[in-house]
């Protein structure tokens, strides 16, 4: 399975549910489409490196708010096990009742990398995501 046309259809489908599970605050579900070993950058933060941390990260996040994803997958390249998807983003979260103080809602936008692999169960899942914000850091007043 290394057609282009395939993977990016299957990166798609997987973006679609994405989408849903971290709208729906699904965090189990969000992190089985990432490996074991995975690590999301994500702007102005430390990455959270390993399925474990991933859902830890976003099972936080939840608590606090809800959270709302839009990706679109604008280019896909295939070699052999590995697929590189480049892509756009809008993030945005509203800050619910249990949200610290200093963490309110917002949003962001920007463009991605996310490096996907088939692995040994024949799933593909993401390895890499680094989300890069177009937006410029807020100042401090």
């Amino acid at each position: 399975m290394t057609d282009t046309g395939t993977i990016k259809k299957l990166i798609e489908d997987r973006n679609a549910n994405l989408m849903k599970w971290y709208a729906e605050g699904a965090v189990d579900k969000v992190a089985e489409v990432f490996s074991e070993d995975c690590w999301q950058m994500q702007p102005n933060s430390e990455p959270l490196v390993g399925r474990e941390a991933l859902q830890k990260g976003w099972r936080q996040m939840f608590d606090w708010g809800k959270c709302d994803f839009s990706l679109e997958a604008q280019d896909v390249l295939v070699s052999g096990f590995i697929a590189v998807e480049r892509g756009k983003y809008v993030f945005r979260f509203s800050a619910g009742p249990d949200a610290p103080d200093e963490m309110s809602s917002y949003e962001d936008k920007g463009s991605y990398v996310a490096l996907w692999k088939r692995e040994n169960d024949g799933e593909w899942r993401l390895v890499w995501d680094a989300p890069v914000s177009e937006l410029a850091i807020p100042r401090a007043t």
